[in-house]
């Protein structure tokens, strides 16, 4: 806990407006920042500036828009603010080239971030706060864009001449090459959850090849593979959430995610705890 007192913007998108935020876990932060005696403030849109010391940029689309990006470059740090692009395309060191050999298993996956209900949920309440017209509009859009059709479950192929062709040729997917943690216990998922100098990671173990926070039978602590870390670092992300695995000795990066939610995990008293250690990692990039 910092003894001086901050001024922190937390800053939104303006479809956000309005909308319940309490599923993000930067909302719990905000109540353990004014619990120390720092003022948090909620900004949308990019037409207000709110004077603050510090703002973390807290876009939640796989894309975020350049507008956002300039907004927050004008204040003193701006956590997340160099973070543009997180659809797998522009990180995954997986995928599937049209020359490559590879002929082990293959997942498919949507490239935007969460098969895209981000991008549904802000053009929905972008759609809510105008007219009807506007409304028929976007799911007009909806459908034409078959946004709808990306949410789904990760589908694993044997091989990739496995892979329906429609899937291959669609460009809202990619193909990776498919690298499980597997040992005689499990299946397994890593995942390292952080903000500035405050971390914690997790090794998630399950039953089946898709390891979930739901689904895991098992999760055990572990500190996060060092090249993770750098990755992370290389990235530009200050505050969210990188899920990888090992395979072959080798750490492979999954996703990544910087406006993480708690998934209606119940809140108990080692996940708050954990939480509001995080919460001081803000106090990193303000007192170096």
């Amino acid at each position: 806990m910092s003894p001086h007192r901050y001024r922190i913007a937390l800053l939104f998108h303006e479809a956000d407006r309005g909308r319940a935020l309490a599923s993000y876990i930067v909302h719990y932060f905000a109540d353990v920042w004014r619990e120390q005696g720092h003022t948090v403030s909620f900004s949308f849109g990019v037409d207000d500036f709110v004077p603050a010391d510090i703002a973390l940029l807290h876009i939640d689309l796989s894309v975020v828009p350049e507008a956002y990006l300039t907004h927050a470059a004008r204040y003193p740090v701006a956590l997340n603010g160099t973070v543009r692009d997180i659809r797998k395309s522009t990180f995954s060191r997986q995928l599937i080239a049209a020359d490559d050999s590879w002929d082990g298993p293959v997942i498919v996956k949507s490239d935007l971030n969460c098969s895209g209900r981000p991008e549904r949920t802000l053009r929905r309440a972008a759609a809510a706060q105008r007219s009807s017209a506007h409304r028929l509009l976007n799911r007009w859009q909806e459908w034409r864009e078959g946004l709808s059709s990306l949410v789904q479950p990760y589908r694993i192929y044997e091989r990739l001449d496995t892979v329906p062709g429609t899937l291959r040729t669609d460009a809202r997917f990619v193909i990776e090459r498919f690298l499980p943690e597997h040992d005689d216990d499990g299946y397994h998922l890593r995942v390292y959850h952080f903000l500035g100098d405050r971390s914690s990671c997790a090794r998630l173990t399950g039953a089946t090849p898709i390891v979930e926070g739901a689904s895991a039978q098992r999760v055990t602590p572990i500190e996060p593979h060092p090249d993770i870390v750098a990755m992370r670092e290389r990235l530009g992300f200050d505050y969210g959430k990188f899920d990888y695995v090992i395979n072959d000795g080798r750490p492979v990066l999954l996703d990544v995610n910087k406006t993480t939610a708690h998934a209606d995990l119940p809140p108990t008293p080692e996940r708050l705890a954990r939480w509001r250690a995080r919460a001081d990692g803000i106090f990193s990039y303000l007192e170096r």
